[in-house]
């Protein structure tokens, strides 16, 4: 999930409860004392681990989809990457497809389509194709990925950042943002060069302009600038919900809420930024596509039997975020435990670079990951919550979703599913 970054501002918005939902959105389960815990989704990367291949990663993701489904998961989002040795998610409308093929009830989408690679005319058909066989259970979710600001010093100096210090929120770590320079020459020209290879020369229309065009050609009202109609046979009248994904409270944030459409913030990409994201939507929030806001949140997570057998399992988390932050080609393959150096090794600079990401992972036995969740809900009034989950052995990471669900309440006497899980 990426989208346009700004500068943090000063939290925070007190949350609101639950009022509205996209179609299909369940009730989600109870608590013990009988309060609602709202559903559980998943955001897959594809991740490929270390003396893996794209190959497996992409069959094991297809895998995981048809174990989500029997574990009673709400959706399921693919991500797009592109060029990154340690992700094999590029093509989420494809892995969509497949992944909506292989299951029974279980929604599938993006989370998100980049609009700096793909038009929204493209996504717009890709999903409404996908959704004419599996209607109401498609989710077009789309991102503004980051551009670098040309090189020629034409763009405006971006804005003084204030200093932002790490602090918790009513129990939810809140970190200070990564000291990552934007406009660091070799990061720009590393975006510039997988730009030249992804072939991606398209030039974004307002974010605005861009969803409208999506909802006029599923309406079938379409018109341009100079009143010519158009219309997209597998794109009108498709049955998929259009979400915005946002890392900030800037633009993305800002026009989902003025067209009322459902908004996922990013707490496991951009935690420093997350209350602000959730807080400048609801304030921007007109009833459109729902008659109320609707907010999902997402977060990283790592369930194992206990809390000691989940930090083992996360050992190379540090060592992967700091690649996807400082390599010139984006996520290695993930690590094995035991290969990467533990934190306490780690350099000041290289813990002030990943710390934000490794504070706000939850990772831990059922009970521990369970009680981190509800505060993260809580504490963001979010409708619903998206987890992540990367480990080296995609059999732990299917064990990990399998003791989410039972512990949140969606899978109640669910058959194990992760001795089946592909190898």
């Amino acid at each position: 999930m990426t989208s346009t970054t700004a500068a943090p501002t000063a939290p925070t918005a007190t949350p609101t409860a639950p009022t509205a939902a996209p179609a299909g959105a369940p009730g989600g389960t109870r608590t013990s004392s009988g309060a609602r815990r709202v559903p559980l989704s998943i955001l897959d990367l594809a991740t490929v681990s270390e003396g893996s291949t794209g190959q497996h990663a992409i069959r094991a993701s297809i895998d995981l989809a048809v174990a989500a489904d029997a574990l009673g998961y709400h959706r399921l989002w693919f991500a797009e990457h592109h060029l990154a040795p340690g992700v094999a998610s590029a093509a989420p409308a494809v892995l969509a497809a497949l992944a909506a093929d292989r299951t029974r009830r279980l929604r599938v989408g993006s989370g998100a389509i980049l609009l700096s690679t793909t038009s929204p005319l493209v996504a717009a058909e890709q999903f409404g194709s996908v959704a004419a066989l599996h209607p109401g259970r498609v989710d077009l979710g789309v991102g503004r990925a980051f551009s670098p600001p040309p090189a020629d010093g034409t763009a405006p100096p971006p804005p003084p950042r204030p200093p932002v210090e790490a602090r918790v929120v009513d129990g939810l770590p809140v970190p200070a943002p990564p000291p990552v320079d934007l406009n660091d020459s070799a990061f720009r020209e590393r975006l510039l060069a997988q730009k030249r290879v992804i072939g991606a020369s398209r030039a974004p229309a307002s974010l605005r302009d861009e969803l409208e065009l999506v909802l006029g050609l599923r309406a079938g009202t379409y018109r341009d600038a100079d009143g010519t109609p158009y219309v997209s046979p597998p794109a009108e009248g498709a049955a998929f919900d259009l979400w915005v994904l946002a890392s900030s409270p800037g633009e993305s944030a800002r026009v989902a809420g003025e067209l009322g459409l459902p908004l996922a913030a990013n707490y496991h990409v951009s935690p420093s930024s997350t209350l602000e994201t959730v807080a400048a939507y609801r304030a921007a929030f007109r009833p459109g596509v729902l008659p109320a806001p609707y907010v999902l949140v997402s977060a990283d997570v790592l369930v194992a039997a206990d809390d000691a057998h989940a930090q083992r399992l996360a050992e190379p988390f540090p060592a992967w975020v700091r690649s996807i932050r400082t390599s010139g080609s984006g996520a290695v393959a993930y690590p094995r435990p035991g290969t990467t150096a533990p934190w306490h090794e780690l350099d000041d600079a290289t813990r002030a670079l990943v710390r934000d990401r490794v504070d706000t992972r939850v990772v831990g036995g059922p009970d521990t990951v369970v009680e981190r969740l509800d505060t993260l809900q809580r504490v963001t009034g979010a409708d619903e919550l998206l987890v992540t989950t990367v480990t080296h052995d995609k059999r732990d990471t299917v064990r990990s979703f399998e003791l989410l669900a039972g512990a949140w309440g969606l899978s109640a006497g669910a058959p194990a599913v992760a001795d089946a899980f592909a190898r």
